[in-house]
């Protein structure tokens, strides 16, 4: 999602002034994850550093006494700091009456002869969190937690917890905050697996502004990052899945959004490897992607029964949903959790319109992102097996550089844009197309905007035209696209209107089955939601019996805008290759 530079600046103001992080976020209704992005990307952090944990929590006290109506929670924060702030200035008089003892000088009587200068003290070592007690841990980590996210605290022990979880419930958040927590509190290693690199520096993030904002130290390090507490020193691990390095290290390990990781039971040895003795713990947590996955026998025991049957032992069903809704430890060993959006809500997270959400996203939508129910595939055009190969690494690709003025030099690019059918938003995606016939397309960027503007979507749009060569525009005119258009034609005359009609969508899919069946096309394994729109298109036929390519979109339901999106970018290309020898097989099947 894209947000005003206004809508920054008001974020940075709060953030400077010690609002938390979900405080900015009701204030300004900006996601935590992207708050949490700004703060690492656009230096907040940094400007946090000079001042100490004494100064950072009399900040925090003082804007919570300005507060008039306190509430309940606000009161006790204020008792919590007052404890902290006691605390430390405790252990700042130590401090200080260690030092003077340090460098006051020793008589002759004590060195039985002249005395002698003493070495100066060597300075504090990074990431050196020693001297902070677990009391003042746990406060900082508990503040302002859902009651699902304490429960899965409480459930820590377990040696594998695997949670299947809504969109949006601040996991991959809380599970960085329980692993920063648990490294200061017991000296283990914390290793993380994601997707991608881009999702394994979420993690990074994350951390880096827990310690900033709980103890005013600045976290050194990146992909390793060795940190000193009371209770010894821990390595944090970031990895992306394609890591080679990842068996040699140990420590408990994390693996993010695992229903949309290639090749699971690969990954699956690695996370045993890194966890094998018994004082580790694996955690693995995702949104369900589609029962054809290869994670899904690991979520429905399948893995284990199968080992049963051969040794001739009895097989064991997964607990119901009702059972799972709490968390239940399984036959195999296994916690296992669904979380709803639904569960989310009664356990105090207040961040989600329901009833919104269900105009927003048609049923079999809903049902997969907030309420944890898998996608049947089979019926679907775009299997999950082809869609696996599709996924990629963005700084896999050394041409393109994000934060550069100029991310792909003076390579080409075409951008796809789908207007939302229910709200002020859209999706827009930039595809870098093969410079060779043949040759793999790159989706480098893809951006959600939501209650924009038609005037900010088309303006968002002429801002990628100044970043990329941008040679196409293809923009789904139907409803509320017909305006942007209009924009986008004033700066970009050449922009192509897709008028939607039965045969335009099965154009469209057809060009994108193409693709991806071939295995010409990439993005970043983050992206989840590409996949999951491609697997919700399938092939149904009219009245008179003609084939054709359908998704479940009208204007009175949500779509994935994003796989359409590539799509409107992708038919750029043609139904058949630059290369009139090469021929789809997508289209020949279907006309026959």
């Amino acid at each position: 999602m894209s947000y005003s530079q206004e809508t920054k600046d008001a974020a940075r103001k709060l953030f400077l002034r010690r609002f938390r992080v979900p405080e900015i976020q009701t204030e300004l209704g900006v996601p935590r994850r992207t708050l949490y992005q700004w703060a690492a990307s656009y230096g907040w952090l940094d400007q946090l550093q000079d001042e100490e944990a004494t100064s950072a929590i009399t900040r925090r006290l003082v804007l919570l006494a300005d507060r008039d109506k306190k509430t309940g929670a606000e009161l006790e924060e204020m008792d919590k700091l007052v404890g902290m702030l006691e605390r430390l200035q405790r252990l700042e008089s130590r401090k200080q009456t260690t030092k003077a003892a340090d460098v006051t000088p020793p008589t002759e009587q004590d060195q039985g002869g002249a005395s002698k200068p003493k070495k100066k003290r060597k300075g504090r070592r990074n990431n050196d969190f020693s001297g902070y007690d677990a009391e003042t841990i746990l406060d900082h980590f508990k503040a302002g937690l859902f009651d699902y996210q304490l429960n899965l605290w409480d459930e820590r022990h377990h040696r594998i917890r695997n949670v299947l979880k809504s969109r949006q419930l601040g996991l991959t958040f809380y599970f960085a905050r329980e692993a920063f927590t648990d490294a200061l509190l017991t000296g283990d290693n914390q290793v993380f697996l994601s997707a991608s690199r881009a999702q394994a520096d979420l993690f990074r993030e994350y951390i880096a502004h827990f310690a900033s904002e709980w103890f005013g130290i600045e976290l050194k390090g990146k992909d390793k990052i060795k940190i000193h507490s009371d209770a010894g020193s821990a390595t944090l691990y970031f990895l992306s899945t394609n890591s080679a390095t990842a068996q040699g290290y140990h420590g408990h390990v994390y693996v993010d959004e695992y229903f949309w990781i290639p090749n699971f039971d690969k990954l699956n040895k690695v996370a045993s490897a890194v966890a094998t003795h018994k004082n580790w713990r694996k955690t693995y947590f995702s949104t369900p992607s589609a029962m054809s996955h290869s994670a899904y026998p690991f979520w429905s025991m399948e893995t284990f029964n199968k080992r049963q049957r051969a040794a001739n032992e009895p097989d064991y069903n997964l607990p119901s949903r009702t059972e799972l809704k709490g968390g239940v430890v399984c036959a195999d060993g296994q916690w296992r959790q669904i979380i709803t959006v639904h569960d989310a809500v009664k356990g105090g997270c207040d961040l989600f319109d329901i009833k919104q959400l269900r105009i927003e996203y048609n049923l079999d939508e809903f049902s997969q992102l907030f309420e944890c129910k898998f996608i049947d595939d089979t019926a679907s055009v775009f299997k999950l097996s082809d869609l696996e190969k599709c996924l990629g690494d963005l700084q896999d690709w050394r041409d393109f550089k994000p934060d550069s003025d100029r991310p792909l030099g003076n390579r080409p690019v075409w951008i796809g844009y789908d207007p939302s059918r229910t709200r002020d938003g859209a999706c827009i995606v930039v595809v870098a197309p093969p410079l060779k016939a043949g040759g793999k397309f790159r989706i480098v960027e893809r951006i959600a905007l939501h209650n924009c503007a038609w005037q900010y979507q088309a303006q968002t749009i002429k801002d990628l035209c100044e970043r990329y060569r941008v040679e196409y525009i293809g923009v789904d005119v139907t409803g509320p696209g017909s305006g942007v258009f209009e924009q986008v034609q004033r700066f970009f005359p050449a922009a192509t209107a897709i008028t939607y009609s039965p045969q335009m969508k099965t154009r469209l899919v057809l060009k994108a089955q193409q693709v991806v069946l071939e295995g010409r096309v990439e993005w970043d394994a983050s992206w989840s939601d590409i996949a999951a729109g491609f697997m919700q298109i399938r092939k149904t036929t009219t009245g008179s019996g003609q084939i054709v390519y359908v998704a479940d979109r009208n204007d009175k339901t949500g779509h994935a805008d994003a796989a359409w999106a590539v799509t409107h970018a992708l038919i750029n290309e043609g139904l058949l290759t630059p290369d009139d020898t090469r021929r789809s097989k997508v289209v020949f099947a279907d006309a026959a």
